[in-house]
């Protein structure tokens, strides 16, 4: 049995479940949301908790994953989700013009990054970006593609990373050839 599947999934307070077919609409203060739910998963409402099952065993892989995506809209439509980035380098930075990032990264141009529908950007202090939204696959996607602008270089650190995420800096060609001689 699914562990996952089988946890029940709290609503909130100031978000309305409603179903259309096999889609479930998740409605709350940061915005609407669908989720569709496989055949053979269904759902019920009791005192302000959704309880997913499944029919039988064939369906056991996509019980516990149509629970996480129910339970992460109602955290969306309810708290929203948020991914942070730093942008580290000398001369790199970022700028917001209206619904446009404008990012200088050691490029000859600078790069601009329009902002999709339902995600917002905040930029503070040019080198720190907080990407948010109600949709918590739309807001890692986003912070996927600025971190691909300029990934982390592992020999001087440069680049555009996730706040907290730890590299391992590599040791340049002069100092490998110096401590090859010294053995």
């Amino acid at each position: 049995m699914s562990r996952i599947g089988t946890k029940p999934v709290e609503v909130p307070s100031g978000v309305a479940v409603t179903t259309e077919g096999s889609t479930v609409i998740v409605k709350g203060p940061k915005g609407t949301l669908r989720v569709a739910i496989p055949k053979g998963i269904t759902f019920e409402k009791q005192d302000g908790r959704l309880t997913l099952r499944r029919e039988d065993d064939e369906h056991a892989a996509l019980h516990g994953l149509a629970r996480s995506l129910l339970a992460n809209a109602v955290q969306g439509v309810a708290k929203g989700f948020a991914r942070h980035l730093d942008i580290v380098g000398i001369g790199y930075r970022a700028e917001l013009k209206g619904r446009i990032v404008q990012f200088s990264l050691g490029y000859s141009h600078p790069i601009d990054f329009p902002i999709p529908e339902g995600i917002s950007i905040a930029v503070e202090k040019q080198t720190h970006l907080v990407v948010s939204g109600a949709d918590k696959q739309q807001v890692g996607e986003v912070a996927a593609h600025l971190r691909a602008l300029r990934p982390p270089d592992p020999y001087k650190n440069k680049g555009v990373r996730y706040t907290g995420e730890r590299l391992k800096k590599k040791v340049g060609k002069a100092v490998a050839a110096a401590a090859g001689a010294t053995k």
